[in-house]
């Protein structure tokens, strides 16, 4: 048994304990949290600064890892994918190492899950030998009612090269996914089959859905996509597709940065569970604006937090996304937000029982935030791993 102790626990289930002391096993299992005085002093290794639960990424693309600085930035999302799409083939010769070296980063970060989306099964021999959870979400695109059936058969035979218990098969995004895909998968897919779609990370897309206009008209034409049976819907592209994800299915909507307050309205009225995911550094790297997030907080909704890929941000990075919201939304409470980054994300993607709090039974492992003596998350904390 260890035993490990800093001016602040954060366990995230209950308040947070000055002085708190965590016990672990050799295998890294939580035995016990205790207030300053139960254990004895002699037993205890102090750290200054604050131990939370590993980090859980919620949102990440380890396969677009060997990009990092080679796409501009404030472009905009549609000449973004655009460049994604020119550019990813050019590197591929280091993006087995890239790969590598991000899973790596993010463990030394202090990640201890990711939520990770895929094209190919080229990350699965990363994620089989490395110590953090992946869930892995294989996305699907179509906008021709013709190629749906293939898409989902090939996503099928993707899925097959990850771990069963911690993979699934999940539309893309709105502008890339047909009403008919959608349709398809709610047959297609088990209710246990956790959906992650991102969700209005540009509004090209809500004018795509709204007026059948922007700049999405365009990158369909460089890409040769048909979509002359796409018709406006006179509404935002959250309140258009909602409707025909399984009622079931749990689900996380990504980016979320010009989902409105009628769109959060129409969520509730839906009566549906979703995660909302945040991907500050990214959504700045690309669009140069970060969601609304108070808006997000005024209703309730359960938040989680991601990093996106390194196509569109220069670190994998929990602590430094928390950084960006901290600095953008000054008035939140780390007592909050540091559930976003663990427990929440930990239950978005089913791994509750196992990590994302310091409880009796959980291997969550243990991360110190270096400098931090108070509830106040500044520039200046840094992240270390302990366990």
């Amino acid at each position: 048994m260890k035993y490990y102790a800093a001016d602040v626990v954060f366990p995230i289930v209950g308040p947070a304990i000055k002085k708190g002391v965590v016990a672990m096993d050799d295998q890294g299992v939580v035995q016990g949290v205790y207030n300053p005085g139960e254990i004895d002093d002699q037993l205890i290794e102090t750290f200054k600064g604050a131990l939370i639960p590993g980090f859980v990424n919620a949102h990440c693309h380890i396969e677009l890892s060997h990009m990092v600085g080679q796409l501009p930035q404030h472009t905009g999302l549609p000449a973004f994918l655009s460049a994604v799409i020119n550019e990813r083939g050019k590197h591929e010769a280091s993006l087995e190492k890239a790969m590598e070296e991000a899973d790596k980063t993010m463990y030394k970060n202090g990640i201890q899950a990711v939520g990770d989306h895929v094209n190919s099964a080229v990350s699965a021999k990363v994620k089989e030998n490395s110590p953090i959870t992946y869930h892995t979400f294989v996305e699907v695109m179509a906008v021709n009612k013709d190629d749906v059936a293939t898409r989902v058969d090939n996503a099928k035979e993707i899925e097959f090269h990850f771990d069963y218990k911690h993979s699934s098969i999940t539309p893309h995004a709105p502008y890339s996914c047909s009403k008919y895909l959608f349709k398809t998968l709610k047959k297609a897919v088990s209710e246990d089959n956790i959906i992650s779609i991102h969700n209005q990370e540009s509004d090209e897309e809500n004018k795509l859905f709204r007026y059948k206009k922007g700049e999405f008209l365009d990158f369909f034409k460089k890409m040769n996509m048909n979509v002359e049976d796409f018709r406006a819907q006179a509404r935002n592209s959250l309140q258009s597709f909602l409707p025909y994800i399984p009622t079931k299915n749990k689900l996380i909507l990504v980016h979320n940065t010009y989902t409105s307050i009628k769109d959060l309205d129409f969520v509730d009225r839906m009566g549906r569970k979703v995660y909302f995911c945040f991907c500050p550094k990214a959504n700045l790297y690309i669009e140069n604006r970060v969601p609304k997030i108070d808006n997000f907080m005024l209703g309730g909704h359960e938040i989680v937090i991601g990093t996106d890929s390194l196509a569109s941000n220069d670190t994998l990075d929990i602590l430094e996304e928390l950084k960006v919201i901290h600095q953008e939304f000054p008035e939140l409470d780390f007592n909050e937000t540091i559930k976003w980054a663990t427990l929440n994300g930990a239950k978005a993607l089913n791994l509750e029982h196992e990590l994302g709090s310091l409880e009796v039974g959980k291997k969550p492992g243990l991360v110190l935030l270096e400098g931090m003596d108070t509830f106040k998350l500044t520039p200046n904390v840094k992240v270390r791993r302990i366990r």
